[in-house]
């Protein structure tokens, strides 16, 4: 399996393809794009009608290994049935099996074939679905160095879930170290006390003064300064990493396989998104030929993607017009895998979606609605693709918090909230619609305070986290610093 940017000329993409070892540790490509294959393996039925009794890591290595195909299959078998064991993934809720590691749940059902279901995703250590693909990723980094007798320096950005994610994935792991953005005071306690409580000698915790998107674009400046990069062996985690990506593309084979008895049935899937790499896992799902038949963006009040799946026009917010909610992991208004969709969307055309990305950045936005004077008319194509969208807003997600805790006695968080009340809103007969969990509620405490007059309930080891010590730093959002921190905590 070859790979290749979204920003290659269609004359270098070939030439400068790579394999999934050579990409796993980098994060962005040398252009500033994003990796993808260079064709999208395809998923034959016999094959789905094999993987439906299998477990959750024997599915995975299944499907990892069209995607990894450098690795070693006995290697690989290893590492997939080393991630994904219910001794990790412990934190389900009464009435589930913490083996089946992402169990259903059905909430709805109608006279007229619809059904609403939940899919777990956050019964890992942090308690959010980033766990799924972000202990893999650990165990996957910790392999290659070793066999490389190498170093990394993992430098991300997080709104709440990934930060905590990817340094429980990857704290005491040799040779890595853990350098982690985020907006300062804009988490909720709980997620900045996973993260901050971390007393490990290879985490650096940093809040920045700003929003999450200026925490992203000091990752992305930093990754785009390749002296640096390479002398200071920075590598990413956030879902710019494609080993983020297709390991996500697991559960919705899962998903699939549980909610269907066999492959003429389609499912939809309806996505909480912020930076688009959850439901781009759907996408390449789709595109390997699972049949979901809609994918569904879910957005807070930050609806920059809903206003593209309605428009055509991609608009990134400033800033200052950048809301601060109840569901604080949504709020992004640069979502940077979605540029592996545009990619895909405006026919793999490399030249084309580096030039639309660059006027993300010197415009603010591009525009494919086809309308005089746009920048295309792709926006008509997105329908084949299978996406649709939707808004909430924090009264919306308090109802929802209130109705599912009324209607089923589960609890679900502010992001699963947005889900459910966009996932409603697209219910089709005869089709069952997957919401994909984001985070158990005890993340979101405060919202579900609100919500219910009482609070979450936490799984065990997680009573008094808020009370823990902290280690951080608060800095600007100056990148020269940044990279002069990074440099005195690395000694190279």
């Amino acid at each position: 399996m070859q790979y290749v940017s979204t920003r290659a000329a269609a004359s270098a993409a070939s030439s400068s393809s790579q394999q999934f070892s050579d990409i796993l540790l980098g994060g962005l490509a040398v252009d500033g794009g994003l990796f993808l294959p260079s064709a999208y393996p395809q998923v034959t039925g016999a094959e789905l009608d094999a993987w439906r009794q299998l477990s959750y890591a024997d599915l995975a290595f299944e499907i990892l290994r069209k995607f990894a195909t450098d690795i070693p299959e006995a290697d690989l078998r290893a590492l997939t049935a080393k991630t994904y064991t219910k001794e990790v993934y412990k934190n389900a809720r009464k009435g589930e099996k913490a083996g089946q590691i992402t169990p259903l749940r059905v909430l709805e059902e109608g006279d007229n074939g619809t059904k609403l279901v939940l899919q777990a995703l956050s019964n890992g250590p942090t308690l959010a679905f980033k766990d799924m693909a972000m202990q893999l990723l650990g165990n996957l980094f910790e392999y290659t160095l070793a066999k490389q007798d190498a170093q990394l320096n993992i430098f991300g950005a997080t709104s709440g879930d990934t930060g905590s994610a990817a340094e429980y994935a990857m704290r005491g792991k040799k040779g890595i170290r853990v350098f982690m953005l985020s907006p300062h005071k804009k988490m909720s306690a709980f997620q900045t006390a996973q993260m901050f409580s971390l007393q490990d000698p290879n985490i650096f915790n940093i809040a920045i003064e700003g929003v999450f998107d200026d925490a992203q674009d000091m990752v992305k400046a930093v990754s785009n300064d390749l002296p640096f990069k390479a002398k200071q062996k920075i590598g990413t985690v956030n879902s710019i990493n494609w080993a983020r990506v297709v390991a996500q593309v697991v559960y919705y084979f899962r998903g699939y396989l549980s909610a269907t008895t066999s492959n003429d049935q389609k499912v939809s899937f309806t996505v909480p998104s912020g930076n688009f790499g959850n439901i781009c896992a759907g996408h390449i799902a789709r595109m390997m030929g699972l049949p979901i038949d809609k994918l569904v963006a879910a957005t807070n009040e930050n609806d920059v993607l809903d206003e593209f799946f309605r428009t055509g026009v991609y608009r990134v917010r400033k800033s200052a017009e950048t809301y601060h909610t109840s569901s604080p992991s949504m709020d992004i208004s640069k979502a940077s895998n979605f540029e592996r969709f545009i990619y895909d969307l405006v026919g793999r055309d490399g030249d084309r979606t580096r030039a639309l990305f660059q006027k993300v950045e010197s415009h603010g936005g591009f525009d494919l609605s086809g309308k005089p004077g746009s920048d295309g008319d792709e926006f008509k194509l997105v329908a084949k693709y299978g996406f649709k969208s939707g808004k909430s807003t924090h009264e919306d997600r308090l109802n929802t918090i209130r109705d599912v805790a009324d209607d089923y006695g589960i609890v679900i968080d502010t992001h699963t909230a947005d889900g459910i009340k966009v996932a409603r809103e697209n219910l089709e007969p005869g089709v069952t619609m997957i919401v994909l969990e984001t985070a158990l509620a005890a993340k979101f405490n405060e919202t579900i305070l609100d919500a219910l007059g009482e609070d979450a309930e936490r799984p065990e080891g997680f009573e008094n986290i808020e009370d823990l010590p902290q280690k951080f730093v608060v800095m600007p959002p100056d990148v020269e610093k940044m990279k002069a921190y990074i440099a005195a905590n690395t000694g190279l």
